[in-house]
């Protein structure tokens, strides 16, 4: 009989490590964007901004980080104080927007695939620089040629683009570098 206890805690310990396993080996899917989502650095309806969204999911918990833009969320990427997991980071497509007001609550694709434009004219939803995502190249290069800017991946994005704003107290001169290739991710 102990030994049939014995196996059956063991059983249930081994079944608990396989939930755990596979909770860190499936990336979440993107979530549609709600009028109740607020912004992790802001505390704001993400819905009142105009310009590209973000949400970061991370592990152990079930709902994204929001951003109510996507500089807000690369600043989050690249913060040295960060120890959260990350298991999946996804930024609004701004090929399938709408428009630069209606980003779209469910065009998400993945933040590594997609190409950003940035140092353009267009300013995200804080009335700040922004990073601008899009599912294509080709999109990206059609709104630089209009907008201006400049192509970049997301691991290209530079820390200062991002950090001095997001970051109270950054210094730009410590801040230059891009995000290193591994950031932290999965």
């Amino acid at each position: 009989m102990k030994s049939l206890i014995v196996a059956a805690a063991l059983t249930a310990a081994l079944a608990g490590l396989s939930a755990c396993s596979q909770e860190t080996d499936t990336k979440p899917l993107p979530v549609a964007m709600t009028d109740e989502a607020v912004g992790h650095y802001c505390q704001m309806y993400v819905m009142d901004h105009d310009g590209p969204k973000a949400q970061i999911h991370l592990a152990h918990t079930d709902h994204p980080l929001w951003f109510a833009q996507v500089s807000d969320a690369v600043a989050y990427l690249h913060d040295p104080e960060r120890d959260a997991e990350i298991r999946a980071v996804y930024v609004s497509d701004m090929g399938a927007a709408a428009s630069w007001g209606a980003p779209g609550v469910d065009n998400w694709i993945d933040a590594d695939a997609a190409s950003y434009v940035i140092e353009s004219e267009r300013k995200g939803g804080m009335e700040v620089p922004e990073a601008i995502p899009f599912a294509t190249r080709e999109e990206a290069e059609a709104f630089i040629a209009e907008k201006g800017g400049r192509l970049v991946s997301l691991a290209d994005i530079p820390d200062s683009y991002v950090r001095t704003r997001a970051m109270p107290g950054a210094d730009a001169a410590e801040t230059d570098g891009a995000m290193p290739a591994a950031h932290a991710r999965m």
